[in-house]
């Protein structure tokens, strides 16, 4: 019996932790089923962008506050979970404080009181976040986008955190008391727990056998906090904090505002515009038109955009300088990626259920996106540079219009317009070649 807490604590740990590989195989999964897309090119310039973005945050800047208050949780929340690395030998060898008897008291001291001090400033943000959200009604955090799930989960992880964290200043006050009457090794320092929780424990006069019952029901409750927190990352917008880092390596290095024109398109116009072209150069030797141009579904989509999709933190910042969402317009680039990872959500659920995907009537296009919110955009990328993990809703936007041009004929009737004015006279505008300078002679 004396060797039960460990054998839960290790059915536990293996428990959370083969659940949560579990659901980054099917997030593998489901991202593979995009098209394939070669980004290993110039591998020192994507490691930089990596360490920039992802590890350093830069482009969180542009809205200082947040910015700092967003660097603290992210900070803080990841050192104090290098206690879990202590969490863990004591809980399957039933020792206490494991990481003193390797750094010794001096060094464990100060890493304790470090844990201990960004622990308290992890509080203070998690509680700003929450009034920020919550109170100030910023419209970017308040708008239809994020009604329902999407503003409950952001208020769940909040306070999550801030449990976890309570929680950890519970067990170590607990454990400061206990050091203190002797009944454990004094091991650590606690400068926020010692004078901020264990004198509201001296106050109600705890004996030591409950102080020992607060501060195994408090450790207890911060191992299987983590352990949900870590699978409960699959559910949540909060996945970035692990797809960030893949998201931003394999991001678009190109110049904003260059797209991807087809290969074989581009060798079919320049084809037609060149009676003494080999008509057999249209297509290399050995290739193969595209079997779909644009995309109507995700699995028309390449995968670093499925990528995008799942990386995606809700923050608004996309719709928020959007000039087409500004001016009153259904475009949202926010829901437009949330959008994409529900369809994906839905396929890999599809498969789960059948072993394979088993066509269910619905598309991305039309079911998830609507054809009034691809046309509202203007194709200015700000949505692209306004995104601090480097996510590019315009390419989907511009995949899907693709579709609906090349693949329905379903072009606005502007640009349809605009079109046969090319074809017609060589530019948008509805009137002969003959007549082009005409307006310098009006004068």
């Amino acid at each position: 019996m004396q060797y039960l807490d460990n054998i839960l604590f290790l059915v536990l740990l293996i428990a959370g932790f083969g659940l949560f590989f579990k659901s980054l195989k099917e997030i593998y999964r489901n991202i593979k089923l995009g098209r394939e897309i070669n980004r290993s090119d110039n591998p020192s310039e994507r490691w930089k962008t990596m360490a920039t973005v992802a590890l350093g945050q830069s482009k969180m800047k542009k809205r200082p506050v947040a910015a700092f208050l967003h660097m603290i949780v992210y900070v803080g929340f990841v050192i104090i979970n290098i206690e879990l690395i202590e969490i863990i030998v004591d809980g399957i060898f039933g020792t206490h404080r494991f990481l003193a008897s390797i750094f010794g008291d001096t060094l464990y001291g100060i890493f304790t009181a470090t844990l201990e001090v960004l622990a308290a400033l992890v509080v203070i943000a998690v509680v700003a976040f929450f009034i920020r959200r919550n109170g100030l009604k910023i419209p970017r955090l308040s708008s239809i986008d994020l009604k329902g799930w999407p503003k409950n989960d952001a208020n769940w992880i909040l306070v999550i955190e801030f449990c976890l964290m309570m929680a950890f200043f519970k067990m170590n006050a607990a454990d400061w008391l206990l050091q203190q009457n002797g009944v454990l090794a004094a091991h650590g320092s606690f400068p926020v727990s010692s004078n901020l929780i264990a004198p509201i424990f001296q106050s109600f006069g705890f004996s030591d056998g409950f102080l020992h019952f607060i501060e195994r029901g408090a450790w207890w409750f911060h191992f299987v906090g983590i352990l949900f927190f870590m699978n409960y990352l699959y559910y949540s917008k909060h996945l970035h904090i692990i797809f960030a880092f893949p998201n931003t390596w394999y991001a678009n290095l190109e110049k904003k505002g260059k797209f991807n024109n087809l290969e074989s398109v581009t060798q079919e116009i320049k084809l037609m515009m060149d009676p003494n072209a080999d008509p057999y150069a249209a297509q290399p030797e050995g290739a193969e038109p595209p079997a779909k141009f644009g995309a109507e579904d995700i699995f028309d989509l390449n995968q670093v955009q499925l990528l995008n999709a799942y990386s995606c933190t809700e923050c608004g910042r996309c719709t928020a300088v959007c000039p087409a969402n500004i001016t009153g317009k259904k475009l949202s680039p926010r829901k437009i990626m949330m959008s994409t990872r529900d369809r994906i959500e839905e396929v890999g659920k599809n498969i789960n259920k059948n072993g394979k995907f088993v066509d269910d009537g619905k598309k991305l296009l039309n079911d998830y996106i609507t054809k009034e919110e691809l046309w509202a955009c203007t194709s200015c990328n700000a949505c692209v540079e306004a995104c601090p993990v480097l996510i590019d809703p315009l390419s989907i936007i511009f995949e899907m219009r693709r579709f609906m041009v090349m693949e329905q004929s379903a072009a606005p009737q502007e640009l349809n317009m605009m079109m046969t004015n090319i074809e017609n006279n060589a530019a948008p505008w509805q009137y002969n070649q003959a007549d082009r300078l005409n307006w310098a002679n009006e004068n």
